[in-house]
Order: C-alpha cells, then sequence, then structure tokens
C-alpha cells in the first residue's frame, strides 16, 4: 500500500481525501477513504472512474467514512493480467470485501452500486451477508430473463483483441475522452460532464479503459443470468435495508416509463424501497447527488 498521494495523478484534493493503491488479488487498485462514520462504499457502472462520485462525496463524509475504487483498468488502477479469469458478478462482490479487508476494515458496510454494478454489490450482500448494512441500487441494471450468451471465452478474447488492435492505432487516445464526455452528456439532464477534464484525460486516453470497459459489457447478460441463478438459491439477508433509486428525466416519454417500471420491478423482486429523483439522467450522481446522498443515509 501506498501512503496518500503516491501515483495518483497531479490535482488538487478535497481536505480528508485519502488516496491508496492497494494491492488486491495482485492487481494495484485506486482506493479512496474519506469521512467518518458508519461504512459505505461507492462503486460506479460501465466505464465509470472514482471521480463521477465527487459530487457525492461532501454530502456523505460528514456523517459516513466512504469508500471508493476503481476497478481493474479504470481511472488510476492497473489492469487485470490477461491470464485472469473472465468477469463475473461473484469476482467483482470478491474484490468488494478484498478491499474492505486491505483497509482493515471489518464491520458491515453499506454497499452502493450504479447500474452494472447493482449487480456486482446485490451479489456482495448475497454471498456475504455478515458484511453487508445496506444495500442501494442506483438506476441498476436489470434484465427480466437473461440467459448467458454462447461462447465466453471466445467473446472475452475478442474483446481484448478488438481493445488491443484499437490501442495499436492510438484510438483510445485520440477519441476516448471525447467518447467518455458525449456518453456523460446523453447521460445526464444537464447535458454536460461535470468531471474534472484533466482527469478524463488522463484516465480514458488508455488501452487498458477500454478493454476493461469491452470485457465487462462482453459479459453483461452473463451477469445478469448469474445473479438471476444466485437469487434463486441465496437469499438476501433478513431484515436488510434495500433501497432502489430511479432517475426520472422528467420527460414523462415512453422510454422514461417503460425504465421506471423496470425500476419497480426490481424494487418488488428485493423487497425494497423504491424511489425516483427527478430531474435525472442515468448519470444521475452529476444531476442529483444530493439525492443519492439521502438514499444512502438513510437505507441503514
Amino acid at each position: 500500500m501506498t501512503g496518500p498521494g503516491q501515483g495518483a495523478s497531479p490535482h488538487r484534493r478535497a481536505a480528508g481525501d485519502t488516496a491508496a493503491f492497494l494491492r488486491v488479488d495482485g492487481v494495484p487498485l485506486h482506493v479512496r477513504v474519506e469521512g467518518d462514520g458508519p461504512l459505505c462504499l461507492l462503486t460506479g457502472g460501465l466505464g465509470s472512474s472514482w471521480f463521477d462520485w465527487d459530487l457525492v462525496v461532501p454530502f456523505l463524509a460528514p456523517y459516513r467514512t466512504v469508500v471508493r475504487f476503481d476497478r481493474p483498468g479504470y481511472g488510476l488502477s492497473a489492469p487485470e493480467p490477461a491470464t485472469r479469469a473472465l468477469p463475473t458478478a461473484a469476482r467483482e462482490a470478491h474484490r468488494i470485501r478484498a478491499v474492505l479487508e486491505a483497509l482493515g476494515r471489518e464491520e458491515p458496510c453499506t454497499v452502493a452500486g450504479h447500474s452494472l454494478a447493482g449487480f456486482h454489490v446485490e451479489t456482495f450482500a448475497r454471498l456475504y451477508p455478515d458484511r453487508t448494512a445496506g444495500l442501494v441500487l442506483l438506476d441498476g441494471s436489470a434484465e427480466a430473463d437473461p440467459r448467458p450468451r454462447p461462447a465466453p471465452e471466445l467473446r472475452d478474447l475478442t474483446a481484448r483483441a478488438a481493445a488491443g488492435a484499437a490501442t495499436a492505432v492510438a484510438v483510445p487516445y485520440l477519441l476516448g475522452p471525447t467518447a467518455r464526455r458525449w456518453v456523460a452528456r446523453a447521460s445526464t439532464v444537464r447535458r454536460e460532464d461535470l468531471a474534472p477534464v484533466p482527469l478524463v484525460r488522463h484516465c480514458y486516453r488508455t488501452g487498458r479503459s477500454l478493454r476493461a470497459l469491452l470485457r465487462e459489457n462482453t459479459h453483461y447478460l452473463d451477469m445478469a443470468a448469474e445473479l438471476a441463478a444466485l437469487r434463486r438459491t441465496t437469499p438476501l439477508p433478513d431484515g436488510l435495508p434495500v433501497t432502489v433509486l430511479a432517475a426520472d428525466d422528467g420527460l414523462r416519454s415512453r422510454r422514461t416509463e417503460e425504465w421506471l417500471a423496470v425500476q419497480r420491478e426490481l424494487a418488488a423482486l428485493l423487497g425494497a424501497e423504491f424511489r425516483t429523483t427527478a430531474p435525472a439522467g442515468h448519470l444521475l450522481m452529476f444531476d442529483r447527488p444530493d439525492a443519492v446522498a439521502s438514499a444512502i443515509l438513510e437505507t441503514r
């Protein structure tokens, strides 16, 4: 574990922000710990980096010890070796537990996952009930009847090869930050990426971030099916506080209503409290960081 600031990108940190690199399962992961109080962990969706939570943390830090980290390949974390196993929800749940253990935190934790990471934190709650104090799904991914796709190893190899070929001709360097900004703008009602421009450039110009994104996206339905199977055999802990917070862009479009219906069904499936926040796009951490923080604070 390096000391605060070692190996991190050059930018000003907020007071009380402790950054470190923890070697988890042999991979150096960028981890940040802020605030004081009961423990909570924030993990982002497909292609997300730690700074996507920057607007939420000030609402949480006076009342919670907040942990956030970059999965391998994202943000400042190193990529996983090419020989590593395929992405699964169980592996990500294990990674969350390993991060907390590396920090020396053994107490139960409220875990909050955005989008794809909703699979990860729900799996964590099911596999490690004694380590879970609460579960918050923020516009979480949901599939009605997911089925794993065939040839996962071949698909993974293809994703790696595509990322390698793109990196060889500098596609991530030339287009990565622009693509990130475009997706973020399309995912907020603000139509802007509120992440710091230097950090976006630093983190999304790399082939490792593209490889991580392609691999996770390739195995999305596999993880959805994995979680669906786990739900049938491994219940959530009795009495666990669970909240589903859905983004409502306020447009009353058919697409919005269908998405809110999906989120209501997810909440019903989990026996969770269902909330909406408006106006907000899928990156509700940018549009409504206060509502995100409230959902986390009120879950425990």
